[in-house]
């Protein structure tokens, strides 16, 4: 017999036919009157059942049949008597693929701690939870692809081992072919790379943003989806060393259309989600439920995960100046009673706590903050005329802020006015020759454009209800951390 996924079984309409199923054991109970073994190939959260007679098979080959082990089961599909399914399988025959001693398979059928999971990341896959995650982050790609695609994007590859640093932050993980055991030196004893594979220093990417700039200024419209690393040693529930990010770049676009194009594209992605991912959205939600009981009062969350992702779908985006957001923090009850960690005041970046206030407590709903002071921003942003209504210079940014998570997207209009790129970049001490590249689109025919920003680990998050970063990517590099 053929294979049918379990998803496909599931969604049977007819009974009565010999079918074949194959996956892994979660469960196996034993009664006088039939063995029921529930079975899980990773294509959907629900578990198909297939039941046997006692004593239809040897019982050297029933023991083989733990929770774990791999097996395939041909059968009778057949209306369910038990409820939770309306199909099962009347089994016929049973073959083992793969058996798993019950003694050592660390995922027996008990509530395991996430941390737990995270140093056994090549089996956690087999969990209600991650494989939920995994086929909502799998949904959550295609749908990235699917919209840019449909809207006239071009998918760039830019390159994942570079000579720049895109933030200018430093935080680098260097790429050498060198013999860190003989490295050869300068007259002056610095390194000499000239020796090095590439002939200088290279690096992995921190962000394809810069290269894509240059693929805008050609095809329009762009977007690049790829790994990109942080040398940060952040041991936080919201960093990882490698991560995914998403970053489109348009040509002819502006501030405006830049948060068009934001708030349109990220309720497009949530939105498939919560048409593609039911299942698993709904068993995700019950989980949060469960963990928010053991939370206190105060915090926990006044949104269900569903709520949440209709909270970003249903609402149109508060868009406000940064200086007006500033306002409200500071005349807020929060500020005036002294109950947020961080200080309120202009030039400050804002922190999760403050932005979280004006998305969930003061405009309820999403909120796009724009133009924020040139200090905090990077060298790339276009710059503000001066204007009496900020106390500082201003740069036209963008920052997308949700609930539960506070930035989640972040942007800007490029600078592209090469007077004004070169003094910023002066100023804040980037060497320009290494730079020479992107510097020249400012000198042959140099277009107004526009980008931004969104880690996909971070959507993920968010679209999942998880707490830690660490649990929305199959294999989660972190410092001192690089397994699997």
């Amino acid at each position: 017999m053929s294979y049918l996924p379990i998803k496909q079984l599931l969604q049977s309409t007819t009974t009565g036919h010999e079918v074949t199923v194959k996956g892994w054991v979660r469960t196996k109970r034993e009664s006088k009157n039939a063995i029921f073994i529930a079975l899980n190939d990773g294509s959907t959260i629900n578990n198909i059942q297939a039941v046997a007679e006692p004593g239809q098979f040897s019982e050297d080959l029933i023991k083989l049949v733990t929770t774990g082990a791999c097996v395939a089961i041909t059968g009778q599909l057949v209306e369910s008597l038990g409820s939770g399914q309306s199909v099962e399988v009347k089994a016929a025959n049973i073959h083992i693929y793969g058996p798993a001693d019950p003694e050592k398979y660390p995922l027996q059928p008990k509530r395991h701690s996430l941390e737990f999971l995270r140093e056994i990341a090549h089996l956690r896959p087999r969990t209600n939870t991650f494989s939920a995650i995994l086929r909502i982050r799998h949904a959550l790609a295609f749908a990235v692809n699917k919209y840019f695609n449909d809207n006239g994007f071009f998918y760039l590859h830019t390159p994942i081992i570079t000579a720049s640093d895109a933030e200018g932050a430093g935080e680098m993980f260097r790429v050498t072919t060198l013999d860190l055991d003989n490295l050869p030196r300068t007259e002056e004893g610095k390194i000499n790379f000239s020796e090095d594979f590439f002939g200088r220093e290279a690096n992995l990417t921190v962000s394809g943003q810069l290269e894509g700039e240059l693929g805008a200024l050609a095809l329009g419209k762009i977007y690049t989806f790829g790994p990109t690393f942080r040398a940060e040693n952040s041991n936080t529930t919201r960093h990882l060393a490698e991560f995914w990010m998403i970053e489109p770049e348009m040509a002819f676009y502006e501030l405006e259309d830049n948060m068009n194009l934001a708030e349109d594209f990220v309720k497009y992605v949530i939105r498939y989600a919560l048409e593609n991912c039911a299942d698993d959205l709904a068993f995700l939600e019950n989980r949060l439920k469960e963990e928010e009981k053991t939370k206190k009062k105060e915090e926990q969350s006044d949104m269900s995960l569903l709520e949440k992702l209709r909270f970003v779908v249903d609402n149109d985006f508060q868009r406000l100046t940064y200086t007006e957001a500033i306002d409200i923090l500071v005349n807020s009850k929060p500020a005036k009673k002294g109950q947020f960690q961080f200080e309120v005041k202009w030039g400050i970046d804002l922190q999760s706590e403050h932005e979280r206030y004006l998305v969930e407590k003061h405009f309820k709903k999403p909120v796009i903050l724009t133009n924020y002071p040139r200090e905090i921003k990077a060298f790339y942003m276009k710059q503000d005329e001066e204007s009496s209504a900020s106390p500082g210079p201003t740069v036209r940014a963008m920052d997308v802020l949700f609930p539960g998570i506070g930035e989640i997207i972040g942007g800007s209009q490029r600078e592209d006015d090469l007077d004004k790129l070169m003094a910023r970049i002066h100023e804040i001490g980037i060497e320009p020759e290494g730079l020479w590249w992107y510097l020249e689109t400012r000198k042959f025919g140099s277009a107004p454009h526009a980008g931004f920003g969104l880690g996909f680990e971070r959507l993920v998050l968010f679209v999942t209800g998880m707490g830690n970063i660490r649990d929305v990517i199959p294999f989660p590099r972190t410092p001192k951390s690089a397994e699997f």
